[in-house]
């Protein structure tokens, strides 16, 4: 057995943590760049969620999920692609930013500083043909994915460790970034993103502050 083999077969996620490391996935690749008309038939195609399965039972997760499936259903690739170039990359100027260092006020510090460090610290580092800076949403929400699930080089990390940095680095201004989506004239199908984003990482929230 490799290396890479025996790290793989180590860590065989239970079905909740592979859920959480999926989405975190989704979202990244969501926020990355608008997707193309295969991406959009696997999110229309997927399963719904069980409301039963949501602490409290509250089924809104399961609510935005659905309407995030009906949306990629109706939507049409090209224009899903001119929403997310106007919304995030504009010409100049982006109508709704997808950094970090937008929402967090001069009270936060040096936030890009302390997420490089933070990074570093977990062995990961901005590729050098990446243009996106490391505090990018689609960023910080692919370290996510990483730390639920490991990778080849990896075990997953520690819920503590999720917890540690989903609380510092993602949660504070997340929820900032979906509301100026959801609220933005010109949002159409990335307000059924934004949407369900919310409402995955309050469960995280919530989740994390019962572990």
């Amino acid at each position: 057995m490799t290396s890479e083999t025996a790290i793989r077969h180590e860590h065989r996620l239970d079905p909740e943590d592979a859920a959480r490391a999926n989405f975190y996935a989704l979202l990244a690749r969501l926020y990355a760049s608008a997707p193309d008309a295969p991406l959009l038939g696997a999110i229309a195609g997927a399963r719904p969620l069980s409301p039963e399965s949501e602490p409290g039972g509250e089924g809104r997760l399961a609510a935005d999920w659905d309407a995030l499936r009906a949306a990629s259903a109706a939507a049409d690739a090209r224009a899903v692609g001119d929403e997310f170039q106007a919304l995030f990359i504009g010409i100049g100027k982006s109508e709704v930013s997808l950094y970090a260092s937008h929402y967090l006020g001069p009270q936060s510090g040096r936030p890009l500083a302390d997420l490089r460090a933070a990074l570093a610290g977990i062995g990961l580092a901005r590729r050098p043909e990446s243009s996106e800076f490391e505090d990018h949403l689609a960023v910080e929400l692919e370290t996510m994915r990483m730390l639920v699930a490991g990778d080849s080089q990896r075990l997953p990390a520690p819920i503590a460790e999720q917890r540690a940095f989903c609380e510092r680095f993602l949660l504070p201004w997340a929820f900032g970034c979906c509301n100026a989506i959801s609220e933005c004239p010109i949002a159409n199908y990335y307000v059924e993103v934004a949407q369900f984003s919310a409402s995955f990482l309050a469960l995280e929230r919530d989740s994390f502050a019962i572990e």
